[in-house]
């Protein structure tokens, strides 16, 4: 043995002196590279946009914090965080929230990122280099990237205001970022919106393997939420008319899919898997972010969305229930619907509130001998427990996956544009301009579908409009930036969500102020951008 290792420690000896002899020993040799120059032909563009999806794919599934979901859902009007992970704390508890925090430089990273990687692909399809690709091609590659990029300014804009306009691909470090003004954010925004619904296709067009993909009506309807929050509400409503009028989409007013013949509703049935896509019936679908389980399709899932976790009450926790497919599988409660959504907001017979849509009632479904006297009894809702553990819930992010009952991962489509929401897009738009009676109608095309008491002139303000989508959109929007962008946080937060009874002290809303209308930029962005001043915003320190 000794022997062995004589020979093998000469050898190294030997290698090593040969190779330091020669300098050409110490040059990089890159065998492969990611750099604009590498995007030459179709193949190439098309991967990338893929790219896109897999990085938009990202703001939904953060399996290491469980409270990215609830950071853009608490400290608004709709719900309480009665478990929190702790990502989510500086989002209720207001008077800790500081340039140093996680969510908000996440949110900054994640829009850079993206930003970035479309640049890369703008530039590139403009390239009179690449070759055997039509104008059209070309204008559609770069529409598609364009979308991205205006979501994730339109995002940047309405959580910080102006922000640095990077509108090339960065291909070594820059330390010289300075804030643009929000003025001249809005104008890229637009005008990539602009153009991606000039070139994107119509959803028609695409085939049902594709239809997750960008369509022009995904254009508009962003288009139309950037043009409210920039008041100019004519241009808002010209793109809502233009989605709605199209004939390509209609309200679901009809039972539908995999379990039609089940008990249930027809707004209940757009939110059962099987069910979401544009191709399974959803005639309402404008985007839906497909997920595949990863164990049957590789690459089906970007990490592991935590929705259902974040809104789902934890029931397994009381004696005698385990996790279900009927009551949407494993949750952990988050966060909880606070009592203005469970018992103040929906007129009685209302479709959005029904326990198909709600759940609110539990019966012990757990048939051990040990409960064997409770077993299909109704859970009392009474105590504690209704906080977290049998409090009532949306039924939007049930899930279940029978090889995975402990419920890590969620393989459950996102509804993220429907015509559901162009409805209310466009009664905003109306509302600003003073149009009372076609924003009522325009609500009252969601209230006959949900069975709801229909609505007039008289009705109309930016708080009913608000009311209204909690009422349709509870668990699908991103509350937080929907006040933020209309400027209402500070009064419905603390009106509708100030002094919650029966909800612990350190769970309220405190420190809650104008300036939390924007985040504060992350420090250490400013901190290494060392050439330059990236100034702050106002109030944080």
């Amino acid at each position: 043995m000794k022997k062995y290792i004589k020979i093998l420690v000469g050898a190294c000896i030997g290698l090593q002196a040969l190779t330091a002899c020669k300098e050409s020993f110490l040059d990089e040799e890159v065998l492969s590279s990611y750099s604009p120059a590498t995007l030459q032909d179709l193949p190439g563009l098309e991967a990338s946009l893929v790219g896109l999806y897999n990085h938009n794919s990202t703001f939904y599934s953060v399996s290491w914090a469980q409270g990215w979901p609830a950071v853009w859902q608490v400290g608004t009007d709709i719900v309480w965080p009665v478990q929190p992970q702790g990502m989510e704390n500086p989002y209720y508890d207001y008077n800790t929230l500081t340039p140093l925090d996680g969510a908000a430089d996440h949110t900054w990273n994640w829009s850079y990122t993206m930003i970035n990687n479309a640049n890369v692909i703008i530039k590139n399809v403009e390239s009179p280099e690449i070759t055997g690709i039509t104008e059209a091609q070309r204008n559609q590659i770069s529409a598609e990237a364009r979308y991205f990029r205006g979501l994730a300014y339109n995002l940047l804009a309405t959580a910080f205001g102006g922000v640095p306009l990077v509108t090339e691909p960065l291909t070594a470090p820059k330390t010289d970022f300075v804030r643009a003004p929000l003025a001249d954010v809005n104008t890229l925004v637009i005008d990539d919106l602009k153009f991606a619904a000039e070139h994107l296709p119509d959803i028609t067009a695409l085939p049902a393997a594709k239809q997750a993909r960008a369509n022009k009506y995904m254009a508009q309807q962003l288009l139309a939420e950037v043009y409210l929050r920039v008041n100019q509400p004519a241009l808002a409503e010209a793109q809502t008319n233009s989605i709605i009028s199209s004939g390509k989409f209609s309200l679901i007013k009809n039972r539908y899919g995999v379990k039609s013949n089940q008990p249930g509703d027809p707004f209940s049935d757009m939110f059962i898997y099987g069910n979401q896509r544009r191709s399974q019936g959803n005639t309402e679908a404008i985007w839906v972010m497909e997920a595949e389980n990863p164990r049957n399709v590789p690459g089906g899932m970007t990490d592991n969305p935590q929705q259902r976790r974040v809104w789902v009450a934890s029931y397994h926790n009381r004696a005698g229930m385990l996790p279900a497919d009927s009551l949407g599988g494993r949750g952990v409660a988050r966060i909880r619907l606070n009592d203005w959504v469970l018992y103040g907001l929906y007129d009685e017979g209302d479709m959005r509130n029904s326990k198909y849509n709600i759940r609110r009632e539990f019966w012990y479904n757990d048939p051990g001998s040990k409960y064997s006297s409770i077993y299909k009894t109704k859970v009392p809702y009474q105590g504690p427990d209704t906080l977290f553990i049998i409090n009532p819930y949306t039924t939007k992010w049930g899930h279940f996956d029978p090889q995975d009952v402990f419920g890590y991962g969620m393989w459950k489509d996102f509804i993220l544009m429907r015509l559901g929401e162009t409805y209310l897009l466009q009664a905003e738009a109306q509302f600003k301009q003073g149009k009372l009676a076609e924003a009522a109608e325009s609500i009252n095309a969601l209230r006959r579908r949900a069975n709801a008491p229909l609505v007039t002139a008289g009705d109309m303000s930016l708080n009913f409009i608000l009311d209204e989508r909690a009422r349709e959109l509870i668990g699908e929007e991103n509350r937080r930036l929907t006040l933020m962008r209309t400027g209402t946080l500070v009064d419905r937060a603390t009106r509708l969500n100030g002094k919650p009874a029966g909800l612990p002290a350190n769970r309220r809303i405190t420190g809650l102020a104008e300036k939390h209308l924007l985040l504060p930029i992350p420090q250490n962005e400013i901190d290494l951008n060392k050439d330059a001043v990236l100034e702050q915003n106002p109030g944080y320190k």
